[in-house]
């Protein structure tokens, strides 16, 4: 493991405070916790943080999330245990991770519209973007 090039949390405090902030916002909003909590852990995996993947996991299983979600939460297209709004939410997860690719496509869309309100779609897309920035961070600076 490499040592952290730059202490970021430190020097740029209050800029990672308001992403913190957002984070905070986007798990008591109306999508719930577990929901929010599935999008980080999947963004994290996707980029490879380990540090977020610790985190997230950690919080999921602390919230009451299944082991066998958890463990079958990389092949989500093939497992049984996620319902078609997860699977909604997922499929725009990777694909605003990988945007360069996707293009955000309205294929993964629209799929969202028929399990999420105008609001809701907003706030998971905002839970991705600012994962996808928390990851960023994290694997840059080497945490």
């Amino acid at each position: 493991m490499s040592s952290l090039r730059q202490p970021y949390v430190e020097l740029s405090g209050p800029a990672l405070q308001h992403l913190r902030a957002i984070k905070k916002l986007l798990e008591d909003s109306p999508l719930g916790r577990n929901l929010v909590e599935l999008m980080y852990l999947r963004v994290s995996q996707l980029n490879g943080c380990a540090f977020c993947l610790d985190m997230h996991a950690r919080a999921l299983r602390s919230g009451g999330e299944s082991h066998a979600r958890l463990d079958t939460l990389a092949g989500w297209r093939l497992s049984p245990h996620f319902s078609a709004a997860e699977q909604a939410a997922l499929a725009w997860a990777e694909a605003l991770t990988d945007i360069a690719a996707s293009q955000a496509a309205d294929a993964v869309y629209q799929p969202l519209l028929q399990h999420f309100s105008a609001q809701e779609i907003c706030d998971l897309t905002m839970a991705i973007a600012s994962m996808n920035a928390l990851n960023r961070l994290a694997i840059a600076m080497r945490q």
